[in-house]
């Protein structure tokens, strides 16, 4: 059973507007559904389903709060203030690829800022930004344990040291 009683695509309410003017497809939704049904008489289990939703869909739109609240029976207001609170979750679209760049001082000293300055000018992205298509999240974070590289970059899982402005654009070219 669905937390709104009702397909996707034939009706709004709890779960947002009609499929064709959601983000989240159909499938999503019924994973979303699975995961709401499976968590549902569990106390406590809100950021179980948080956590797996966001997986599912990548982050909350609204219609996706208000769904889990009423699947779960919980306020909207406490699901928006646990998501909001928490920095795992996030209200904004994610891009397929986050990259972070180390702003520490070993970083910083090595000409870090023209490395962000590069990204930033071909990809129309400050920190804390994505993409338009999704592509890239980029974030400024204070150290990644590498100093001896730096500056250092990290996209996804793949670390990058002895990063320039002249090298980053390169390097962020496998990444699609």
């Amino acid at each position: 059973m669905s937390c709104c009683n009702h397909s996707h695509g034939v009706a709004s309410g709890c779960c947002g507007t009609a499929e064709n003017d959601s983000e989240i497809t159909p499938e999503q939704w019924a994973e979303v559904h699975a995961i709401i049904a499976r968590h549902k008489e569990t106390p406590g289990a809100l950021i179980t389903v948080l956590r797996e939703a966001q997986g599912v869909v990548g982050y909350f739109p609204i219609e996706l709060l208000d769904c889990i609240a009423e699947g779960m029976n919980i306020p909207a207001s406490d699901v928006f203030g646990v998501v909001s609170f928490y920095s795992l979750f996030s209200l904004n679209p994610k891009g397929r690829h986050t990259i972070k760049v180390c702003t520490g001082t070993a970083c910083y000293v090595k000409g870090i800022r023209e490395v962000i300055n590069r990204i930033a000018s071909e990809y129309g992205i400050r920190e804390g930004e994505t993409t338009e298509d999704r592509r890239f999240d980029l974030e400024g974070v204070r150290c990644l344990g590498a100093c001896g590289l730096a500056p250092v970059m990290v996209v996804g899982e793949d670390t990058h040291g002895a990063v320039s402005a002249d090298r980053v654009l390169e390097l962020l070219k496998k990444y699609t």
